[in-house]
């Protein structure tokens, strides 16, 4: 029996999907688990597997055409089955834009018949009103009694039955058109539009992607609707540097792989989120949701924008297994290779541009989360030590955006502080 296989719902936010590249070709044979063909969702390109065996007999979407969730993509036939008059099209139409198409008595079964029916017959029944001298008004005598009711001069209204004869949809329409130019104040002409400078290179329009198209709305809806404010604090850097190095020179003689400072930060904002449980949170209407793990996610720029793969349960896990995990998980971002599962459900956030030279800046909240931790780069500064000198030093700016219906300003400081406090006494982290 033939099968008809369909863009499937890879993402909770995904409404359209780019059919990227089709692996099986038509006349390959299918097994369940095959891969089909790679998908971009709003957020990662996907393999696409068969849930059926058969032989792809047909194919109706083109490597790079965008495909509607639930519409067809290709057709599986069993084995010795041939196509038949039953099958699909083999192509999934465009729909064209209708061109304005004028009015028309409508047919029976069609929107306006039942009324075109009932005026027919008063017309058959009810002894028609001649107009008096001087008037050339065809009406129906529900148009007139309408008209009558709503002040609507038929005079005025142009008829779209039978020899231009005015129906109620006529009055009905004139009588909203009359109360809408009440209600309208007379329009300024629009003031002119200030002109671009003229570019001396051509300008460049991007589509965007259905990752970007996410993105605008995720962080529009974030900055529009969640009341942020925002927390900072300076991290001196020796205590970090100097175990990183330590662990790293064991690390290397071991074989094993090297910590990085956003290791650090990330297991830091997992025990200060376990610490601090209103952070590690969610407003939800009538009540806050408060995880009982931290699902830790983390930023990662690709080529289209930003992704945020998450450790699960990341309260649980040492410096190294978050390492370990964080890297895998980065790779497969940049690579388009994440799995639904891997990018959605996180409950806090952390963002670093301390690699790109950023020193300290304010992330926006990724919602329905309530805080993010944003990361700026290591700063050689002079600063005074407990001695009261002005000494060669290591400093760097976390900030923590929260939203303030779920996090009020006390609990904020108290999460930041326990960030301060892991971050510059980091042998805490491996206890």
């Amino acid at each position: 029996m033939p099968i008809t296989i369909e863009m499937p719902k890879l993402s909770d936010t995904m409404t359209e999907g780019t059919l990227v590249k089709w692996i099986k070709k038509i006349g390959d044979p299918v097994a369940v688990g095959d891969i089909l063909a790679e998908v971009e969702t709003d957020k990662a390109t996907m393999e696409m597997e068969a849930f059926d065996e058969g032989v792809l007999s047909e194919i109706y979407v083109k490597d790079g055409e965008k495909v509607q969730i639930g519409q067809k993509l290709a057709l599986l036939l069993g084995k010795g089955e041939k196509p038949g008059a039953s099958m699909p099209s083999q192509a999934v139409p465009t729909p064209e834009p209708a061109a304005p198409a004028a009015k028309q008595p409508a047919k029976d079964g069609a929107p306006g018949a039942a009324e075109t029916r009932v005026e027919k017959d008063r017309t058959a029944t009810t002894p028609s009103i001649e107009p008096q001298a001087g008037d050339r008004v065809k009406a129906s005598p529900l148009a007139k009694k309408l008209a009558a009711d709503s002040g609507v001069d038929l005079g005025r209204v142009q008829g779209s039955g039978p020899g231009g004869r005015i129906v109620r949809a006529d009055v009905e329409a004139a009588a909203q058109a009359a109360q809408v130019t009440q209600k309208i104040p007379v329009a300024r002409p629009p003031a002119p539009k200030p002109q671009p400078v003229a570019a001396t290179l051509e300008d460049k329009r991007i589509p965007l992607t259905g990752m970007r198209k996410t993105i605008a709305s995720r962080l529009l809806e974030s900055k529009t609707t969640i009341p942020h404010f925002y927390l900072q604090a300076e991290i001196d850097a020796e205590p970090l540097a100097r175990l990183r190095k330590e662990i790293n020179a064991a690390a290397e003689a071991a074989g094993i792989g090297k910590i990085t400072v956003n290791d650090f930060i990330l297991k830091a904002t997992a025990v200060a989120a376990s610490r601090v449980p209103l952070a590690n949170a969610a407003f939800e209407g009538e009540s806050i949701i408060q995880y009982a793990n931290v699902q830790l996610a983390c930023a990662v720029a690709v080529e289209e924008g930003l992704v945020t793969p998450v450790i699960r349960a990341a309260q649980k896990k040492s410096l190294s297994q978050i390492s370990g995990e964080i890297k895998d998980l980065a790779a497969r971002a940049r690579s388009k290779k994440l799995k639904p599962e891997e990018y959605q459900g996180g409950t806090i956030t952390v963002s670093n541009l301390g690699g790109y030279g950023v020193e300290h800046f304010f992330a926006i909240i990724n919602p329905p989360q309530a805080v993010i931790v944003s990361v700026g780069a290591i700063v050689k500064k002079p600063v005074v030590n407990e001695a009261g000198q002005i000494v060669p030093g290591q400093r760097f700016i976390i900030g923590v955006s929260c939203d303030h219906r779920v996090v009020d300003g006390a609990v904020g400081a108290q999460f930041l502080g326990e960030l301060k406090k892991l971050l510059e006494s980091p042998a805490l982290m491996l206890i």
